[in-house]
C-alpha cells in the first residue's frame, strides 16, 4: 500500500473503483451538509472521477488530490478541458481549469488552504486500518473549523476478501472522528445480485456519515 501500489493500478488501468457516473450517494447525501456556492470542497484521492465535474456545477472552488499524474491528466483530457500545470517541484504539479483545481502528488506532503466541506467516498477506505489515523489527521488538518465532512465508507468482512477498499466500521469512525459531531446517514444493503456478493461475501454494505468538524 505504497505510492507505487497506486502508481502501477493507473499504468495498468486496473482502476475498478472508477465510476464512470456520479456517486448516487453524493447526488442524495450533499444536501446533507448544507453546501452554499461560496464553499470550498475537497476531495481527497480524486482519481478522474466525474464527482469532480459535478461538484463544480455547485461550487466556485473545488480542489482535488490525487498521486497519479496518469489519473489527473486523464481527468482532464476526458472532459476536454485545457488546465493551466504549474510545477510545484518534489514531484507536485497543480492543475487548474475554471472551478477545479487538482494537487498532483503525495496526499501527506501536499499543502492546501483549509476548506469548507470534504467529500471522500474513496480515501478512507483506500487506507489499510496502519495508515488511516494518520490519513484522518491530516485531513481534518485541512478542513475549517465548522467544516462538514461527507464520507462514504464500505462494510464487509474483511477476512473475506483483500482490500482495497477496505472496511472500516462504525466503531472504527467514531475512533477516528473523536471529537466531531458523526451522524450516520444511510446503510445500502447489497443483496446477491451485486458483484462483490458474487465474489464470496456474505454481506456488502455502503454507508454515507456527515462529520461535522469541531
Amino acid at each position: 500500500m505504497d505510492a507505487e501500489f497506486w502508481h502501477s493500478r493507473w499504468a495498468e488501468n486496473r482502476i475498478g473503483f472508477h465510476l464512470d457516473d456520479t456517486n448516487p450517494m453524493l447526488e442524495k447525501y450533499w444536501s446533507e451538509v448544507k453546501p452554499t456556492r461560496e464553499d470550498a470542497v475537497l476531495v481527497p484521492m480524486c482519481g478522474k472521477s466525474v464527482d469532480l465535474t459535478w461538484l463544480a456545477t455547485k461550487h466556485n472552488k473545488v480542489v482535488g488530490i490525487e498521486l497519479s499524474e496518469i489519473a489527473v491528466r486523464a481527468f482532464f483530457a476526458e472532459h476536454f478541458y485545457t488546465p493551466l500545470v504549474i510545477p510545484m517541484g518534489n514531484g507536485q504539479s497543480i492543475y487548474e481549469f475554471d472551478e477545479i483545481t487538482i494537487h498532483c502528488g503525495d496526499f501527506f506532503a501536499v499543502n492546501v488552504e483549509p476548506v469548507d466541506i470534504v467529500y471522500d467516498r474513496a480515501a478512507l477506505i483506500a487506507m489499510p486500518q496502519e495508515m488511516r489515523q494518520s490519513y484522518t489527521q491530516k485531513l481534518l488538518s485541512m478542513v475549517k473549523p465548522g467544516g462538514r465532512i461527507l464520507l462514504i465508507t464500505l462494510d464487509y468482512p474483511q477476512h473475506e476478501m483483500d482490500g482495497p477498499p477496505f472496511s472500516v466500521v462504525k466503531e472504527e469512525i467514531e475512533a477516528l472522528f473523536a471529537g466531531c459531531d458523526i451522524r450516520h446517514l444511510a446503510r445500502d444493503e447489497a443483496d446477491e445480485s451485486h458483484p462483490r456478493r458474487k465474489r464470496g461475501l456474505t454481506r456488502f454494505a455502503e454507508e454515507a456519515w456527515v462529520i461535522t468538524v469541531a
